[in-house]
C-alpha cells in the first residue's frame, strides 16, 4: 500500500473545502456557537470537530476512509488488521482481555500491569494467574517475566486461555516476548502484548521485538505516547488468527458511537509520519536518550540505566528510548525529585514514584531540552540532597489474591481506616498515577507492607487513585471475608 496516504485526513481537508451547512451535531457549528472554544483551539481545528457522515465513514462499521486507515496501519505495523481507537490505549487493552476472556476463563500475566487490564477482569469475570515478576533490589523496580516462571504459570493452568505481556515496562524493560508467544501458542493460548510503551519498536532500528513480530495475537499500542498523535488516540492490532469481526463487535461494547475525528485524523497522520521517516526519528530519540544518560550519570548520585540491566532472562531486553532514573542515592525519593524540577526548574517529567523518575523522550525532542534537564538535575541534587538513612526502597509488593477482581468489586463491603485494614481483603483499586499500576487491586489482602508503602507513598507526595474516598483515609474491603494477618 502506499504509506504516502492519510485517507481520514485528506477527506476531512476535501469536507472542509465543501462548507457543508451543518444541521447535525456537535452543537458548536463549526465553533460558532462557542466563540472561547475557536479562540481556545483555532478556527481550523472546530472546524473539522465533526460527526460521522457518509464522505467520513463511521468509526463502529467502516467501509471507506477509515477502513482505508486501518489497512494502511495494518501494514505499516505488521499486523493483519489495526483498529484505530479513540478511548486511549486503556480501552484497546480491555478489547484485547474481552476478545479472548469471558467468565471463569483463566489469563497469565504479570502483577505489574496496568489498572486497564484489571479493570477488564472486572468486566468480564476472568480469573488472573500472576507471575509475579523478579524485581530489582538495588533499583526497587519489577522486572520482567522469566520464561520459566510463564512456562510454570501454564503447566499449572492448563485451561488458561490467554497470556498478557508488557512490552516494554514503563521502566523500558522487556521479556522474551518470542519465547513466551511460541510456549503459550504450543498450549493453545493466545498472546496479548500491552505495548502502551513500544510503539516505536514498530519502526525504529535495533529495538527490542514488537508484539506482531514476535507472533502475538494482540497488541495495544499508544500512538499518543512516542508516536506523536493527539492524546487518547491508540491503536489496537490483531494477528492472522484473530477474527476482525469479532474483535470489532467487542470494540464496539464500549467505544463511543462519535469518535473524534481529530483524533481519527492525527492516527491517520502520525501513522503516516512513522511509515516514512520513523527509522531516522527513532535513531535521534536513543541517540538523544544514550547521550542523557550519560550526562545524568556524570553527575554522581544519580542511575540512569539502560541495555548494561540485561541479564538474558527476566530483562531480556531494555528499550533504550526510555530515561529511567534511580534517585535514592542522592536522598529523594523519586516523586520529590519531580516535584522540584517542576516547581522549581518549570521541566515536567512523566512521572517520579518511590525510588525514579522517567522522562519520557520521543520524536518531538531536542538537545537543548535534554541539556536543561542535565543541568537542573545537576543543580537539584547540589541543593536539595539530603542522607537516604529510612527511605523506602521496594516499589513492587507482591499480591495475596483471596477473590476475583469483579467478584470482590461487585460485593458487599464497608469503609474502613486504612491503618485497621490489615487483613482484609480490598474491594477496589489504589495506585500512584502515573504510573497506574495498581498497589491493591479488587480481591487481593491488604497487608501491612502494603499499608506501610502507601502511607509512604501519600507521604512523599505521590499522586494517589482509585479508592473511593478521595483523601486515600479509608478503604473499602469485602464485609464478610477476613483473612487474618
Amino acid at each position: 500500500m502506499n504509506q504516502d496516504k492519510a485517507p481520514i485526513y485528506e477527506a476531512l481537508e476535501s469536507f472542509r473545502r465543501m462548507r457543508v451547512v451543518p444541521f447535525d451535531v456537535p452543537g458548536h457549528k463549526h465553533g460558532r456557537g462557542n466563540p472561547e472554544l475557536v479562540k481556545l483551539l483555532g478556527e481550523k481545528c472546530v472546524g473539522i470537530d465533526v460527526n460521522s457522515m457518509k464522505p467520513l465513514d463511521n468509526l463502529c462499521h467502516p467501509v471507506s476512509v477509515i477502513r482505508e486507515a486501518e489497512e494502511l496501519a495494518a501494514e505499516a505495523f505488521h499486523a493483519e488488521h489495526a483498529f484505530l481507537m479513540v478511548g486511549g490505549t486503556t480501552s484497546a487493552v480491555q478489547a484485547m482481555v474481552l476478545s479472548c476472556c469471558k467468565k471463569n476463563d483463566k489469563i497469565i500475566l504479570p502483577r505489574n500491569v496496568h489498572r486497564s487490564v484489571i479493570n477488564a477482569l472486572v468486566l468480564c469475570g476472568a480469573i488472573p494467574v500472576y507471575v509475579n515478576p523478579d524485581t530489582d533490589v538495588s533499583l526497587g523496580i519489577s522486572l520482567g517475566m522469566k520464561v520459566s516462571q510463564v512456562e510454570q504459570a501454564i503447566r499449572q493452568n492448563p485451561d488458561a486461555v490467554a497470556v498478557l505481556v508488557n512490552n516494554p515496562t514503563y521502566y523500558g524493560i522487556c521479556s522474551d516476548l518470542c519465547t513466551i508467544v511460541k510456549l503459550a501458542h504450543e498450549h493453545g493460548m493466545k498472546v496479548l502484548a500491552d505495548e502502551a510503551h513500544g510503539t516505536h519498536f514498530y519502526f525504529g532500528e535495533n529495538m527490542p521485538v514488537s508484539a506482531m513480530d514476535a507472533g502475538a495475537d494482540m497488541a495495544s499500542v499508544s500512538m499518543h505516547k512516542s508516536g506523536g498523535s493527539l492524546t487518547q488516540s491508540s491503536f489496537l492490532l490483531c494477528g492472522k488468527d484473530m477474527h476482525e469481526g469479532h474483535v470489532r463487535q467487542i470494540i464496539n461494547l464500549t467505544q463511543t458511537t462519535s469518535g473524534s475525528y481529530l483524533l481519527l485524523s492525527s492516527l491517520d497522520i502520525s501513522r503516516r509520519n512513522l511509515a516514512l521517516r520513523g527509522k531516522e526519528s527513532f535513531a535521534r530519540v536513543a541517540e538523544l536518550a544514550d547521550y542523557a544518560r550519560d550526562e545524568i550519570n556524570k553527575i554522581g548520585g544519580y542511575y540512569a540505566f539502560s541495555k548494561e540491566l540485561i541479564n538474558g532472562n527476566s530483562i531480556f531486553d531494555f528499550d533504550r528510548t526510555k530515561l529511567s532514573v534511580h534517585t535514592l542515592e542522592i536522598g529523594l525519593a523519586g516523586i520529590e525529585v519531580y516535584d522540584i524540577l517542576r516547581d522549581e526548574y518549570d521541566i515536567q517529567i512523566e512521572f517520579g514514584d518511590i525510588g525514579n523518575i522517567l522522562a519520557y523522550l520521543s520524536i518531538g525532542d531536542r538537545r537543548q531540552e535534554v541539556e536543561r534537564l542535565v543541568s537542573a538535575l545537576a543543580d537539584l541534587k547540589r541543593c536539595y540532597q539530603k542522607d537516604k538513612t529510612g527511605m523506602l526502597t521496594q516499589e513492587y509488593v507482591e499480591p495475596h489474591v483471596v477473590t476475583s477482581p469483579q467478584e470482590s468489586f461487585y460485593a458487599e463491603k464497608e469503609a474502613v481506616p486504612i491503618r485497621e485494614s490489615e487483613g482484609r481483603v480490598c474491594s477496589e483499586f489504589v495506585m500512584c498515577y502515573p504510573p497506574g499500576i495498581p498497589i491493591l487491586a479488587p480481591g487481593e489482602m491488604i497487608s501491612k507492607e502494603i499499608i506501610e508503602y502507601i502511607l509512604y507513598a501519600k507521604e512523599k507526595g505521590c499522586s494517589m487513585t482509585g479508592p473511593e474516598d478521595g483523601r486515600i483515609e479509608n478503604l473499602n474491603v469485602l464485609k464478610h471475608i477476613k483473612t487474618g494477618h
